[in-house]
């Protein structure tokens, strides 16, 4: 525990030179938007006299649906994500993946009030391409009436809002990772990795992609509601800590199955089901983007299963449960960055691909690497991510039943779009790297080898998920 509490010492430390520099916190004037940045919003109207604008003002039901979209990514989290990784695990580690899951959803929480916000959608001034500010430091000068921006012109909600909706979505990112950890990682190394993570990964990619001035953001990166910033993101530290972490004593060797598919399929449920808030809550209003954002998450996740499914059929000669239920969470993750943009078409062509190619990836790409995954974060995640922001350049195209962009053209989009994607994947190699390996020569990455064959429900928390 010293030395845990040494390396969370260490990461404050880090930030002491950010903070004597911050910014005084100010309080919103009135009737002006508190936040000019919001995921893919255009910049603020010019100040305009009192006397000849009116103050806008939040709908109820934009900041309903909000509040309603809010809860339902929770419900990705916990216990969505939390169910799905319990019951791919074997039966001795559990308890291990509910614990991890939970207290990195408490721990993202409380960072991202502290200063994750404001670094995340703050002016970050000569850094602003790459990283917010400290004005907002402990959520500073945010009120009950400060107002963020939306996509339209005019219209606004409660900036707490905004501030609890990309809450959720820092959150399922840095959870995801435990997927590729899982049964043999130190919960305390976990911890301070997830510290570590996400201050230097997710929020500089959160900031350039979504944020005004954000560097992916000014070069026209259409990401709609995460596919580079969650699971691109997530997926790549994931495929970097297993093979920092090395391979599960056994694996490759020893049968290890999903302990409990019912439960993995209720995971998988509660996923889909919470996703509508992530796809279509990330339209910021509740207006007709959202019914297409809301149709698109239905749609290529149907068309992901399905396919998953015919392709193992084909392929394995039976369809089974795990691969419907991945093949929809496929779908999920690739219809992301392209949600709100493109037509219901698109998106189920974008949800097949996504099917037939994460399979792929969880068979052939990863049994040719030999690296130990262990619930296929990349293979999903880090793959359905790639196809999801490349397609969204494509099925953008009005021709194809996409919304249109300014001065689109498909190679110039596409362009854009891999662009985004390989600076994901650098910055998040690059800092997960870093982070395992600082942790591994400080506290150490990994359990005694006895450890992980007793399990870590027992070995780390004292508890067994199961008594017979």
């Amino acid at each position: 525990m010293k030395k845990l509490f040494a390396s969370l010492g260490l990461v404050l430390a880090l930030w002491v030179p950010g903070l004597a520099a911050a910014q005084d916190a100010t309080v919103p004037m009135e009737g002006a938007a508190a936040v000019e940045t919001a995921p893919a919003a255009a910049a603020p109207e010019a100040a305009v006299p009192a006397e000849t604008a009116a103050t806008p003002v939040p709908d109820k039901g934009d900041t309903t649906w909000m509040m309603v979209s809010t809860l339902l990514v929770v419900l990705m989290i916990v216990p969505g994500v939390a169910l799905f990784y319990g019951g791919l695990v074997r039966a001795k580690n559990m308890l291990s993946v509910l614990t991890q899951v939970m207290a990195i959803f408490c721990l993202i929480s409380v960072l991202w009030a502290v200063y994750g916000y404001s670094l995340a959608f703050g002016d970050g001034g000569d850094m602003n391409w790459a990283i917010g500010d400290l004005s907002k430091f402990f959520l500073a000068g945010i009120t009950p009436d400060s107002t963020a921006a939306t996509f339209s012109d005019g219209v606004v909600i409660p900036e707490f809002t905004f501030v609890a909706f990309q809450l959720t979505f820092a959150a399922i990112t840095v959870a995801l990772i435990v997927g590729g950890l899982a049964e043999r990682v130190k919960f305390s190394a976990l911890l301070v990795f997830a510290v570590l993570w996400f201050t230097f990964s997710y929020l500089p990619v959160a900031h350039m992609v979504w944020a005004t001035g954000g560097y992916l953001f000014e070069k026209g990166d259409l990401d709609f509601a995460g596919g580079t910033v969650v699971h691109i993101n997530a997926g790549v530290a994931a495929l970097v800590g297993a093979i920092v972490l090395g391979k599960r004593i056994g694996y490759g060797r020893d049968a290890m199955p999903p302990h409990n598919l019912p439960m993995t399929m209720i995971g998988a449920s509660l996923l889909w089901v919470g996703w509508f808030g992530f796809n279509a809550g990330s339209n910021l209003e509740a207006t007709g983007g959202a019914a297409l954002a809301f149709i698109n998450t239905i749609l290529a996740t149907a068309a992901a299963g399905l396919a998953w499914m015919f392709a193992e059929w084909m392929v394995r000669g039976k369809p089974s449960l795990l691969g419907v239920a991945s093949g929809v969470v496929a779908g999920l993750v690739a219809i992301t960055p392209a949600a709100g943009l493109v037509g219901p078409m698109g998106g189920i062509v974008l949800g097949a691909v996504a099917g037939v190619v994460c399979l792929w990836g969880v068979s052939g790409l990863k049994s040719a690497l030999g690296y130990d995954d262990s619930l296929d974060v990349f293979g999903i995640h880090g793959i359905g991510g790639i196809i999801g922001a490349i397609g969204t350049g494509i099925f953008v195209s009005p021709t194809l039943g996409g919304v249109g962009v300014d001065g689109y053209t498909l190679a110039g989009q596409v362009m854009t779009q891999a662009s985004g994607v390989l600076i994901t994947i650098v910055w998040s190699g690059v800092v997960s790297f870093v982070a395992f390996k600082l942790i591994d020569v400080t506290l150490g990455l990994r359990v005694a080898e006895e450890q992980e064959r007793e399990g870590l429900d027992t070995a780390s928390h004292g508890e067994r998920a199961y008594s017979v």
